[in-house]
């Protein structure tokens, strides 16, 4: 597969690895061992980029994505019966499924709930939904590529809580973001992560 040579020739063939979803089967992904300040491990969709998303007109261009979670060097990726470690497998799934299935798109800023009504996503992660983000930690590691004439960006997958996307809708994904990163946070999913809202002062 073009993409997995284009990363191996990113980062070396001994940090990427190919492997099926162990919750579903019929999906493959990839595995990026990257080798930061604190290394991450990155679970990546393997093909979503084949499918050439109907995007707005203002986002000619992004037509093509992988989307991908940010592991701390905590996360057991390899427990596959632990829900509070495994749901990851179970929501890039879900993702990239409804994506396809519903003829749609995904774009940097976009959320989509955990359920209706919302649940939090696992015992340990309490957020009840997802944003969409270009990279913040991965920044420069997972700068799109480009591979005969199509240039594939990749989007990460951040859990977010209520109030945040109360924010986010009301503020703009801009100053959300701004807000998220002001307070020390990015893409790698964080189990003891509270809101950015979650002060005495609340500034808006």
């Amino acid at each position: 597969m073009e993409l997995i040579q284009s990363l191996e020739d990113r980062f070396g063939n001994h940090r990427v690895k190919s492997i099926t979803n162990p919750l579903h089967p019929e999906q493959e992904l990839l595995l990026l061992f990257l080798e930061l300040e604190v290394p991450v491990t990155v679970l990546m969709t393997a093909s979503l980029s084949t499918y050439q998303m109907p995007v707005l007109e203002q986002w000619v261009g992004r037509e093509f994505n992988e989307i991908y979670f940010c592991l701390p060097t905590y996360w057991d990726f390899e427990n596959y019966t632990n829900p509070n470690s495994s749901w990851i497998y179970e929501w890039i799934y879900k993702l990239e499924r409804f994506v396809r299935d519903k003829n749609t798109w995904f774009g940097p800023g976009h959320t989509i709930p955990t359920a209706n009504p919302e649940v939090p996503i696992s015992l340990l992660m309490k957020q009840e939904y997802f944003i969409f983000l270009d990279p913040i930690l991965l920044q420069k590691e997972l700068a799109p590529i480009t591979i005969q004439e199509k240039t594939i960006h990749f989007l990460s997958v951040v859990p977010i809580f209520g109030d945040e996307l109360d924010f986010k809708m009301g503020k703009g994904t801009q100053k959300f973001i701004r807000k998220f990163i002001q307070r020390k946070n990015d893409e790698k999913l964080d189990d003891y992560r509270h809101s950015i809202l979650d002060s005495r002062l609340k500034f808006f």
